[in-house]
């Protein structure tokens, strides 16, 4: 009886030594967002993280909690650092006890991450991250991604752009994000012909040197001539109109990007390519709430990465729903795979082969309104998922 006793008194002192997360583990569903809330992107950090919790609040309509289970964010910032970002999810899925994880906001951190949830059987949920190898030669199977990759972008900005007589230049970052728009780019452009690359650091604030070698390899082309560029960051690329592209004829061209950056977009009136997202173009009923209740909260529209955060809640609340609250890389990969579900920007699908989430993409020409300040991408036309031939890269 005495030795029961001690058994029983070892017991209770060993569950109250327990970490509170793994008591409440059975009760809740913990997710770690990691993303860029200091570093080079972190606007585009703060704006997933905002469309995240938003897209939480409509996807459980309102309660935070699905099947029963409460959900809880643990929100990590990795600084823009590939070896932080791997650290912090390592460090979010032992210590933490994230089920799953969301993010990261740049491509070479995202690539970083890869292996660590393949190492601890965890899913990742890309977003906003968009380097094609995300989901192509670096892929694994605990990989799903809500953000466009960089083919989805290069395709549809191909599309708006690919004109026989065309002469194209870009310029774009010596990193992943970069790199793989530029290749993807060239594979899907069939009449316009690319005369040259510009790959510049990160970090450039000063572009005058590598506009200049776009603009030798431009000036004497004949026909249309097109400066594309690919950038991300605070940086301003477009100072380069300052050096007097017209007098060579030469135009600047671009995708989408979020509204600061698009003040720039002013001085170009009519200027083409393709969006990922702008709050004006989609007409959907999630996309009617996100505008309504953003301009309710904060006074202003959503972003281009606000809408991803909360495409990304919405594709987990719906897998869970799916899964009954089970949020194992088991349950949930089968419940995903070919899985789909609306988003701000209309319905996406996470294609069986590599978890990329096929999605429409949008034809915009600038206008000019002085209601806005900035330039205002009026669409052209809806590119359908099932027109845009997103090559598989994984082997699968």
């Amino acid at each position: 009886m005495r030795r029961r006793q001690i058994s029983l008194a070892a017991l209770a002192l060993a569950l109250c030594s327990l970490p509170l997360a793994a008591l409440a583990a059975g009760d809740e569903i913990r997710i770690a967002h990691i993303h860029s809330l200091t570093g080079p992107l972190e606007a585009y950090g703060k704006q997933t993280t905002t469309g995240f919790m938003m897209g939480l609040d409509y996807a459980t309509g309102g309660t935070m909690k699905v099947a029963g289970k409460k959900i809880v964010v643990i929100e990590r910032d990795d600084q823009g650092k590939p070896d932080v970002g791997r650290s912090l999810l390592a460090a979010a899925y032992s210590d933490d006890h994230a089920d799953l994880a969301v993010g990261p906001t740049a491509s070479n951190v995202a690539l970083a991450m890869l292996p660590v949830a393949e190492e601890y059987k965890k899913i990742l949920l890309v977003e906003p991250a968009v380097a094609d190898s995300i989901t192509g030669d670096k892929w694994n199977k605990y990989i799903f991604r809500t953000a466009r990759n960089s083919s989805q972008d290069a395709i549809s900005n191909a599309a708006a752009l690919d004109q026989p007589g065309t002469s194209i230049a870009t310029l774009a970052q010596d990193y992943a994000f970069g790199r793989d728009f530029v290749t993807a780019f060239k594979g899907a452009l069939k009449h316009a012909k690319i005369v040259h690359e510009e790959f510049l650091p990160i970090a450039t604030t000063d572009f005058t040197a590598g506009a200049q070698r776009l603009i030798d390899a431009l000036k004497d082309k004949p026909g249309r001539k097109i400066i594309f560029i690919n950038w991300a960051g605070a940086a301003n690329p477009f100072k380069i109109a300052d050096l007097d592209l017209k007098r060579y004829g030469i135009e600047i061209a671009t995708g989408g990007n979020i509204l600061p950056a698009m003040v720039a977009y002013k001085q170009f009136p009519g200027m083409e390519g393709a969006t990922y997202y702008y709050y004006g173009i989609p007409k959907n009923p999630v996309n009617d709430w996100l505008v309504a209740n953003h301009y309710k909260q904060f006074k202003s529209p959503p972003d281009f990465f606000t809408a991803g955060g909360m495409s990304a809640a919405i594709a987990i609340v719906d897998a869970l729903k799916k899964t009954h609250g089970d949020a194992s890389a088991a349950k949930l990969i089968p419940a995903m795979e070919g899985m789909s579900f609306e988003t701000p920007k209309g319905k996406m699908t996470f294609r069986k082969q590599d978890h990329q989430a096929m999605q429409d993409m949008f034809a915009f020409k600038i206008k000019v309104d002085p209601a806005f300040p900035w330039g205002v991408p009026e669409l052209v036309r809806v590119i359908k998922a099932d027109e845009m031939n997103v090559p598989i890269r994984n082997g699968r």
